[in-house]
C-alpha cells in the first residue's frame, strides 16, 4: 500500500478531478457551481463539453478519467439511463482498483440503496437502459452501480437541508 501511496502522489495527473453524472440533471445546477469553485481554488476538471457523442465511449473520455487523481460520481435519477455514465462508472472503479484513484460519491435526488439495489426511479432508468444490453453488459453495470453505492457519500438533498437549518 506504501507504493501506492507514494506513487499516487508522485504521479503527474493532467486533471485534479473528473465528474461523472447525467449531463440534463446537474450540469447547469450542482456541476456548474462546483467546476466554479473548484477554478478559483485551482483545481482542475476535466471539461467534456466539446466532446461528440456517439454509441461508445469515447477515448478522450476514457483518458480523462486515467488522467484524473480523483473521481466525482455525481448519481442522480436519471444517471443509470445513459449507457455512457454505466460505462464511466465501470472504467473510474477499474482505475480505483488498479491505480488507486480517489473515489467519492454524491447522491443528488436518489437513494444510495436505490443505486445499490436498482429501485426506484433509479432502477426504472437503468431496466430501460439495459433492455437492448447484453446479459453481460447488465451484470458489469450491477457490479459497478452496487460498488460505487458502498462508497460513503454526500446525499445532497440532506446536506442542503442541513446548511438551511
Amino acid at each position: 500500500m506504501a507504493s501506492l501511496t507514494s506513487s499516487l502522489s508522485t504521479r503527474n495527473w493532467s486533471y485534479n478531478v473528473f465528474a461523472s453524472f447525467h449531463g440534463p440533471d446537474v450540469r447547469k445546477t450542482l456541476l456548474s457551481h462546483m467546476r466554479e469553485q473548484f477554478n478559483v481554488n485551482g483545481i482542475t476538471m476535466y471539461n467534456d463539453q466539446k466532446m461528440v457523442r456517439s454509441e461508445e465511449i469515447a477515448p478522450s473520455l476514457t483518458n480523462g478519467i486515467r488522467e484524473s487523481r480523483i473521481a466525482i460520481v455525481i448519481l442522480s435519477k436519471k444517471y443509470a439511463s445513459s449507457s455512457w455514465c454505466l460505462d464511466e462508472l465501470v472504467e473510474i472503479l477499474e482505475c480505483k482498483k488498479s491505480m488507486g484513484q480517489i473515489v467519492m460519491t454524491i447522491f443528488y435526488g436518489v437513494e444510495p440503496s436505490d443505486v445499490r439495489k436498482q429501485t426506484g426511479e433509479f432502477g426504472i432508468a437503468f431496466e430501460d437502459t439495459c433492455e437492448h444490453k447484453t446479459k453481460e453488459a447488465k451484470q458489469k453495470w450491477i457490479k459497478a452501480l452496487t460498488n460505487v453505492s458502498n462508497i460513503a457519500g454526500e446525499d445532497f438533498l440532506r446536506w442542503l437541508v442541513f446548511i438551511f437549518l
